[in-house]
């Protein structure tokens, strides 16, 4: 068949764009297939290294670091050195605040200014002066701190040590605690010569607060359980208002079983049966008492990490607060308690395979048996439990 000049042209014209869409369309599938290839490859490397942000960091990220007292400075050495040792990529901010030393002080706000553009913190304890003859304010500093960042929720990790003896064994419990009113609210007064008066602040919105992040921790950690922990039997207005408002809080939760317990009892069944604990929430004063006790369950006061959190700022500190000022500048001192918060922190801080390093590391320590301090039954000093660390690392 014959075809004109002007058909021909209009045949091979298209022709051409045939052919040209077929090779757009074989591009773009060879593209999409390098594109689901390469995809897979990343997966792939995720899963076997983690996540390329976290496992191999741009820069270093800012920590503030409080020294604190007694102890503490010393302590924080142990933590220097072992994130030195692992190659964690943080820079630390040292600010020196104390209540009994306070030549030695930046100021509140600049501490607070420092925390709120690091939002993170490891903190060793502050010591605070006891008694109505001590120069100090009734706020004390570390009252003043939480309320200034509102770091309304305590963490208190409680739990079992590998290796390490105690009378109950496999113990895993969550203390958390509302810090920011209760006893602690510094609303004191002398009314007439020998009477004091001291009031204790409970509020709908902190307690519902307090119990929603209890209920939440609890769900994303896998917790089955939620206790609140109360006097309502005797101070039915105040602990009555904080146990109603976690029950409100509970009904949002179907899936976590809540329960109550009167403070005294729970202190008998803590060291009873600590094994029907999980998650316990409570008001200030009781968390101070049941974190101490729950730490002398697992090892004492130089094993138990602890945290607190506003909604901006998370600041990572031992649970049991004592500046252990008896053992200064003797390098005898435990920093496991320490060093866990340290793990911890690098794990809200998206460094999960740091933090697991050194955790393991101090786990695998404290296992063998051959580096102990004094509170654990050995004869091993702070320096030697660190190099023991870092030995491993």
């Amino acid at each position: 068949m014959a075809f004109s000049g002007a058909l021909k042209a209009n045949f091979f014209q298209c022709l051409k764009l045939s052919s040209d869409k077929v090779t757009r369309r074989s591009f773009q599938t060879a593209s999409s297939l390098n594109l689901i290839n390469s995809t897979k490859m990343s997966a792939s490397i995720e899963l076997k290294h983690g996540p390329s942000p976290v496992s191999h960091p741009v820069g270093k990220q800012v920590v503030t670091m409080i020294p604190g007292d007694g102890v503490w400075p010393e302590l924080m050495h142990s933590v220097k050195d072992v994130c030195k040792q692992a190659g964690v990529p943080v820079v630390f901010d040292e600010k020196y605040i104390s209540e009994i030393q306070p030549q030695q002080n930046c100021s509140l706000e600049e501490f607070v200014d420092a925390v709120t553009k690091s939002t993170v913190c490891i903190k060793g304890i502050l010591q605070t002066p006891t008694g109505k003859g001590n120069t100090s304010e009734l706020e004390s500093l570390n009252m003043a701190m939480r309320k200034m960042l509102d770091l309304y929720a305590n963490v208190v990790l409680v739990k079992s040590l590998p290796g390490l003896r105690t009378r109950h064994k496999n113990i895993d419990i969550v203390v958390i605690r509302e810090q920011t009113e209760g006893e602690y609210s510094s609303l004191e007064h002398e009314s007439v010569a020998g009477v004091v008066e001291s009031l204790k602040i409970i509020t709908a919105a902190k307690s519902k607060r307090v119990a929603k992040f209890a209920f939440d921790y609890a769900t994303k950690h896998g917790r089955k359980k939620v206790t609140a922990i109360h006097k309502a039997n005797i101070m039915k207005l105040a602990d009555g208002l904080f146990l109603e408002s976690c029950k409100e809080v509970a009904k949002m939760y179907p899936l976590i079983e809540f329960d109550d317990m009167i403070i005294d009892n729970t202190c008998m069944q803590l060291v009873s049966n600590p094994y029907q604990f999980d998650v316990m929430v409570m008001p200030n004063l009781y968390g101070s008492i049941i974190d101490n006790l729950a730490a002398g369950l697992v090892g004492g006061a130089g094993v138990v990490p602890g945290e607190s959190y506003s909604s901006g700022v998370a600041i990572f500190e031992p649970g049991a607060r004592h500046s252990f000022a008896e053992a200064q500048g003797k390098n005898i001192a435990n920093p496991t308690a320490i060093l866990l918060c340290a793990a911890n922190m690098l794990k809200h801080m998206n460094l999960e395979r740091y933090g697991n390093r050194i955790e393991s590391a101090v786990y695998k320590v404290i296992k063998t048996g051959k580096v102990r301090t004094q509170d654990m039954g050995g004869y091993a000093t702070t320096n030697e439990f660190t190099n023991a660390v870092c030995k491993v690392l």
